[in-house]
């Protein structure tokens, strides 16, 4: 249970502007009906100088790039520096962090993005948070809706804690590498510093500092790397 925790999950809850969202909560997802009231809260209260407001609920930082075909639906806020890159198409309630990186055909929905996330080519990201320096490779998707429509469980070994949410798509703490193509299922939680391979279909808690080859091959990284076992470049 504790490595499901925002604290354990997220390490210095400077690296976003929903702190203060974070600190009131004990698991992430707790935060995601929160998100759109949050953010229009937060829009009002930044600084002309530093953010301009553009059509209803949506503060873009003057310092951050978009590209003139991105589409960027409130309440929405572009963090300093963050670059949102060509048809990225941000559906609203999406905070995206300093530095953060939208990119080609990327749609977000509902999620709060860490400073220096990258989702650069072909990403969903719906009902999700992403921890610092997290990055999806090209074509990886959060899946947010269960095929039978139920609740979402979150399910890892010996435990199972109800959401009670229907959309919910996955909580990916700190600096965590999702590969090409891969798929996280309703309900996924990734620990901080853990690798997912390329094509994968995940569902469940994946622990931090963690290999996920497959459905039931979970590695350590410290034993990976005693036995030479891990390829950095296909993790």
């Amino acid at each position: 249970m504790e490595q499901l925790k925002i604290q354990e999950l997220y390490s210095d809850l400077s690296k976003t502007m929903a702190k203060e969202l974070l600190e009131s909560k004990i698991y992430p997802w707790e935060v995601l009906p929160e998100i759109s009231a949050f953010l229009v809260k937060l829009g009002n209260a930044l600084s002309e100088e530093e953010y301009e407001k553009r059509g209803e609920d949506v503060w873009i930082a003057k310092s951050a790039k978009v590209a003139p075909t991105a589409y960027i639906h409130g309440p929405a806020i572009i963090g300093k520096e963050a670059e949102v890159r060509h048809c990225a198409f941000i559906r609203g309630n999406a905070l995206v962090g300093e530095g953060a990186v939208v990119g080609n055909s990327t749609e977000l929905k509902n999620v709060i993005l860490f400073d220096k996330v990258q989702v650069p080519h072909y990403n969903y990201v719906g009902d999700s948070i992403l921890g610092y320096k997290s990055h999806m490779g090209a074509g990886s998707i959060t899946s947010n809706v269960k095929s039978d429509k139920k609740l979402v469980v979150v399910k890892g070994q010996e435990m199972q804690i109800e959401t009670g949410l229907k959309k919910f798509g996955a909580m990916l703490g700190d600096e965590v590498e999702v590969g090409c193509g891969s798929v996280l299922n309703p309900g996924t939680v990734v620990g901080s510093h853990s690798n997912i391979y390329p094509l994968s279909s995940v569902r469940g808690v994946v622990p931090a500092n963690s290999i996920y080859k497959k459905q039931g091959e979970v590695v350590e990284k410290d034993s990976c790397l005693q036995y030479g076992m891990l390829n950095p470049e296909s993790a």
